[in-house]
């Protein structure tokens, strides 16, 4: 468990509370119809992106000297729940900022913090990551994209899947493994691939999923890479990775509690003015009781989420591991839950294009299953926590 005192009082500070308010009345001019539209059109909420850019929501979690607003993954998780909570997340502030911002806020060189930094604050630019494999999945280790010297020079070959919003980002941090020297063993780096890379290419994924970030299939064919494009530390890649990975289980999570608070909602609303028999039908305890767990759930989560937060913005990395990947299963569960039953609310009309939440039963799932699925969660939980054995 982590050594870092977390403030007693978990109560939000009056600016989280202030930057809450704000970023709902943005979320609250967008909403679900806006970027369901979006989806439908084939486009991406770039109206929204641009107004959250605008007023610095994007970067807020970014060093203040290149254009950030200087805070942390708590402010960057805020932003991204109360968006969620309108109906309106934007999934890139998972990977831009959070990630690939992070990263290089923390490790990269000064040129490579002055190419990126600026613009992923004012949303100019975007970054995705590129982690997942065919044959790897939840196991990291498993990665066989590779990166060998060429001279002063880095060549990447390796595949890479289920990578979001590749055909909007000008670049994606890729991770790949090196050869160690001293051991022949492989060991994790981070490396920045802009998009017209000469062998670098995309395939879309067809997903069922209704949303307006595509997922991509990568293919890295002899990638040719000058020697600036590994960020930080050959040596101390792991650190590096996971300095990225504990941000993105934390914004999973508020993109989660976002969303079950959207639907949870709806249903709250419909409960209170549909009227079968007598009473509504929010008067009954079968419909209400429900709905009273649901938001505790979501409650419950966010909490775990906001100690995941403290812990990684007060540099605790080993703590923040633990409590991002509980903050994240917690929200998952919580979040599909709260879908589900606030559609269950709303009987036929849950089903209904109009009420604009039957999309969200297959969209709650994702929580579920990425960045990394509840089962590795529950592994994670078992070995660290408790220090019990392990399967694998």
């Amino acid at each position: 468990m982590s050594n870092v005192v977390v403030p007693p009082s978990v109560t939000e500070s009056e600016e989280h509370r202030a930057l809450r308010a704000a970023v709902a009345a943005l979320g609250q001019r967008y909403g679900r119809d806006y970027l369901a539209r979006v989806a439908r059109e084939g486009r991406h909420p770039d109206e929204l992106w641009a107004d959250a850019a605008k007023l610095g929501y994007l970067g807020v979690n970014l060093p203040e000297e290149y254009g950030g607003g200087g805070g942390g993954i708590a402010e960057l998780s805020i932003v991204l729940e109360e968006l969620g909570a309108a109906g309106c997340p934007l999934l890139m502030m998972v990977v831009s900022p959070a990630i690939c911002g992070t990263v290089i806020a923390r490790f990269g060189t000064d040129a490579q913090k002055s190419a990126w930094l600026p613009g992923l604050a004012d949303g100019s630019r975007t970054m995705a990551f590129g982690i997942t494999e065919p044959d790897a999945g939840s196991n990291s280790h498993r990665i066989t994209t590779t990166a060998r010297r060429d001279g002063d020079a880095w060549v990447l070959t390796g595949r890479k899947v289920f990578i979001s919003g590749v055909d909007i980002a000008d670049a994606t941090l890729i991770v790949g493994r090196t050869e160690d020297a001293r051991t022949g063993r492989l060991k994790p780096c981070l490396f920045i691939v802009d998009r017209d890379t000469p062998g670098f290419t995309r395939s879309v994924i067809d997903m069922e999923l209704q949303a307006a970030e595509k997922q991509f299939e990568l293919v890295l064919d002899e990638v040719r890479l000058p020697a600036d494009a590994l960020v930080g530390d050959e040596d101390a890649g792991l650190l590096q990775l996971f300095a990225g990975l504990n941000p993105e289980r934390v914004m999973t999570a508020a993109f989660a509690i976002g969303m079950g608070r959207y639907a949870l909602a709806k249903a709250v609303d419909y409960a209170k003015t549909r009227q079968v028999w007598k009473e509504p039908i929010g008067a009954h305890q079968a419909i209400a009781h429900p709905l009273a767990a649901a938001h505790i759930d979501l409650e419950l989560a966010r909490l775990m989420m906001q100690r995941a937060a403290h812990l990684y913005d007060a540099g605790d990395d080993m703590g923040a591991g633990e409590a991002a990947n509980m903050a994240k299963y917690a929200a998952a569960e919580a979040c599909v839950k709260a879908v589900d039953q606030s559609v269950h609310t709303l009987g036929g009309n849950g089903l209904t294009r109009a009420y604009g939440l039957a999309a969200l039963i297959t969209a709650s799932r994702v929580a579920r299953i990425a960045p990394v699925s509840r089962e590795m969660i529950l592994n994670f939980v078992s070995h660290q926590t408790l220090g019990l054995p392990k399967s694998y």
